[in-house]
């Protein structure tokens, strides 16, 4: 039935994650999907493996957009919302940029941009755990 069993695996194991995460652990796996997705797309472009490029960046920019973007709450989140929205658009346009001029140095502007939010994120839920909130 499985043709990779250590695949399947992996994805029953991240089926049973994100089914047991709170919310704060969902964008954190989100992050983790989305450097997951541009160290693959680096690794495409040093092979010359474009379909495989195409189809992380792709799935960067989703996660990105559909993800990280789409969960931003606009009427708590206010400026801050606003602002990383701008920034989440800004950073699928770059990956857009990486994919059509095969640019590896878009695509670790992106990376540098998307960990310096998911530090303070991963700070954040550390500090609230610490708390009890």
């Amino acid at each position: 039935m499985f043709t990779n069993p250590i695949a399947a695996y992996q994805q029953v194991d991240l089926e049973s994650e994100v089914r047991g995460a709170d919310p704060h652990r969902l964008i954190i796996l989100l992050f983790d999907g989305a450097e997951s997705a541009l160290q693959q797309a680096l690794f495409c472009i040093e092979t010359n493996d474009i379909k495989g490029r195409s189809g992380a960046l792709t799935k960067a920019i989703d996660i990105i957009l559909t993800g990280l973007s789409a969960s931003l709450n606009d009427e708590k989140g206010g400026e801050l919302a606003q602002n990383l929205k701008s920034l989440y658009d800004y950073m699928a346009s770059r990956l857009i940029h990486a994919n059509i001029h095969q640019d590896p140095a878009a695509i670790k502007e992106v990376q540098k941009l998307l960990g310096e939010i998911s530090g303070a994120w991963r700070e954040m839920g550390q500090t609230l755990r610490q708390s009890g909130g």
